[in-house]
């Protein structure tokens, strides 16, 4: 299976997404949003990033939004660059695995975006909360996440044209609605691919260690194949429950790629990396297979990992197969109660 990215004649040149475009974002006031978001007071403050804060609002329409104020960066223009990206990208792209932009904000050196407003926050927030008495997240709930993030991805790459690079992905970047539904977040730091006989695109090296691709850490050479590496460490963080980087673990330990290598490459110790919190409640077979997928994906020659077509349809199989398991065990619970009582 191959990820196969239709191209209709004559659409080769510009940005095309296909029929699936939809309206353009509003532009807000200031005056609007400060208000929506009761004058940017730290109680409604819901998140932060490397170029500003979020913060949870309600428009004049009584719309619950988050609204991210982004901190400029004097002469280097890094957080106007991200602003007018995530702008432009997020009024051309449109998928249920992708945020949704509702509008902006242009006044002054004030940069903000309206986004709809993600309930259940991220899926960094519900793996490493440190809360003991939050229920973990089950294995079913997880694959159907990491199959809603690739869904996301896949758009990105084969929907748009030229192909998008997201560059940012990461468990912190993926929302989840009440359903836990996700959602790709944050597009600042995406990069339209390589189009035409390009291989990759040449740019500074951008995004979150840990999340990173090696070949583009080093070389600042940006492929698709890039955010293939990326997505295989969320893949690892929903597996293991630990982080992509965690400096309160030993040096040795700190980086979840690095710590896995040994495990992934030997069957029988796989089951010695799975989140303790799962309490086993997972078909093994399944785990197997995901841990496959992740291995792939986080291969050190890039053109060794699948294409994102590949892994929407083995995580959509395993999702199914999960799914088939569970409604197994449910039908079995019955009978042994029947078997019991008599």
């Amino acid at each position: 299976m191959s990820c196969f990215c239709s191209r209709t004649r004559g659409k080769d040149v510009g940005f095309d997404i296909g029929s699936n475009q939809k309206g353009s974002a509003t532009s807000f006031s200031f005056r609007e949003l400060a208000a929506a978001a009761r004058g940017f007071k730290e109680m409604n403050l819901i998140g932060e990033g490397g170029f500003g804060k979020v913060y949870k609002g309600r428009l004049s329409t009584d719309q619950l939004v988050a609204i991210k104020q982004l901190r400029l960066d004097g002469e280097s223009h890094q957080g106007n660059r991200e602003f007018v990206t995530e702008v432009l990208m997020l009024s051309l792209l449109h998928h249920s695995n992708l945020v949704k932009l509702i509008g902006y904000c242009t006044h002054g050196d004030q940069r903000l975006l309206v986004y709809e407003y993600m309930p259940m926050g991220s899926l960094e927030q519900h793996l490493f909360d440190p809360n003991p008495e939050k229920k973990a997240l089950s294995w079913r709930t997880r694959l159907k996440i990491a199959v809603g993030a690739a869904r996301g991805l896949k758009y990105l790459h084969c929907a748009a044209n030229p192909p998008v690079i997201y560059r940012d992905l990461k468990s912190a970047n993926i929302l989840l609605d009440n359903n836990l539904n996700p959602k790709l977040s944050d597009f600042g730091l995406a990069k339209l691919g390589p189009i035409g006989d390009n291989t990759h695109v040449s740019t500074r090296v951008m995004g979150t260690y840990g999340y990173c691709a090696p070949e583009y850490a080093m070389s600042g050479k940006l492929t698709l194949k890039s955010d293939i590496y990326s997505f295989g460490v969320v893949l690892l963080e929903l597996i293991t429950g630990r982080k992509a980087m965690d400096a309160t673990r030993r040096p040795r330990d700190q980086s979840l790629v690095a710590w896995s290598r040994p495990f992934l490459s030997d069957r029988r110790k796989l089951s010695q990396i799975v989140d303790p919190r799962l309490e086993g409640n997972y078909p093994l077979r399944c785990l197997h297979n995901a841990i496959a997928i992740t291995a792939m994906c986080l291969q050190e020659q890039p053109n060794l990992r699948p294409s994102i077509g590949d892994i929407v349809a083995a995580l959509e199989y395993l999702a199914s197969e999960s799914v088939s398991e569970v409604i197994k065990r449910s039908k079995a619970l019955p009978t042994t109660a029947t078997t019991i009582r008599n």
